[in-house]
């Protein structure tokens, strides 16, 4: 078993005033306000197409998202640009924004996966933005072309002051033949990759302890709980402040034991999308009220 693993706070990181100024919005400011984060992604209709809509077709319309994300007191919402030039100015100064800059569609294979730029950090300026997020796929054949983009875009992060959160997603065939993009190996050098580049935070799927057969050494004969699997992702993170996804949509029980359990791993907070918005209004705001309480313990 894992020893309990620190949870770094703002005070523990080597960041520029703009970056602290920023990260202390989100942090202490708005959400929680403890130290912990609570992030609304709606990212998926580039990622995704309008399939994920389905389940409640009143989240399509962007201001659904944007009054979940104010009445429900997040940390902040996560979105491409044409949804904050569209529609953030009405919320401007009342709900923190995070632009993703790079995305692709679903619709290739995912053997080779590269997401090119959508923006860039001084739109993210422009419009308001406390922060850029950046997918990057670890383990694609593409990565020569990955993290050169990305280095240039933390660049201009550390030019402008923005902190860079990290979608830090193991894919690629390379990926799939070594124990998928959810296994233990996977996540671990995804969550150490974004540190190594220089994110200032990072978010992870939670790791799936299954088969380990196929995963390299020594991983292929680690036998560990679910807890100590996050423990070890946020270890390896270093001080870069880790989020887990809440992936697709699953019960209450189960969303809320996974929110419990990162937040005794260590993470810093949680960026669940499609678990609170693919519900009617009335019924997400409950639940992430819920959410809210199991935050409040963990002051950081």
């Amino acid at each position: 078993m894992l020893t309990k693993v620190r949870r770094y706070t703002l005070d523990d990181l080597a960041v520029s005033p703009g970056k602290r100024a920023r990260l202390h919005r989100f942090l202490y400011e708005y959400g929680p306000g403890n130290g912990t984060l609570l992030l609304l992604p709606i990212d998926q209709g580039i990622e995704h197409g309008p399939v994920d809509f389905f389940d409640n077709a009143d989240s399509i319309d962007p201001d659904f998202e944007y009054r979940l994300a104010l009445e429900g007191n997040y940390s902040g919402i996560a979105l491409h640009y044409g949804l904050a030039a569209k529609y953030f100015p009405k919320y401007a100064g009342k709900v923190p924004l995070l632009l993703k800059i790079n995305g692709k569609t679903n619709i290739p294979s995912d053997d080779e996966p590269f997401s090119p730029l959508t923006a860039c950090v001084e739109d993210a300026v422009r419009v308001g933005a406390d922060a850029v997020g950046y997918t990057l796929y670890v383990g694609s054949p593409r990565q020569d072309d990955d993290l050169a983009q990305l280095a240039e875009v933390r660049q201009d992060c550390d030019r402008y002051g923005m902190p860079l959160v990290v979608w830090s997603y193991p894919r690629g065939k390379a990926i799939k033949e070594k124990g998928g993009q959810d296994s233990l190996y996977a996540v671990d050098y995804a969550a150490r990759m974004a540190c190594e580049m220089g994110a200032d935070i990072v978010k992870l799927n939670v790791p799936v302890m299954g088969n380990p057969d196929k995963q390299p050494k020594p991983y292929n004969t680690l036998s560990m709980s679910e807890e100590d699997a996050l423990r070890k992702i946020v270890k390896s993170a270093g001080r870069t402040l880790v989020l887990i996804s809440g992936g697709s949509k699953v019960g209450d029980d189960d969303l809320l034991r996974k929110a419990r359990l990162g937040m005794e791993a260590g993470v810093t907070g949680l960026i669940f999308g499609r678990n609170l918005w693919q519900r009617k209004y009335d019924d997400a705001l409950a639940v992430t009220g819920r959410i809210q309480e199991i935050l409040k313990a963990y002051s950081a």
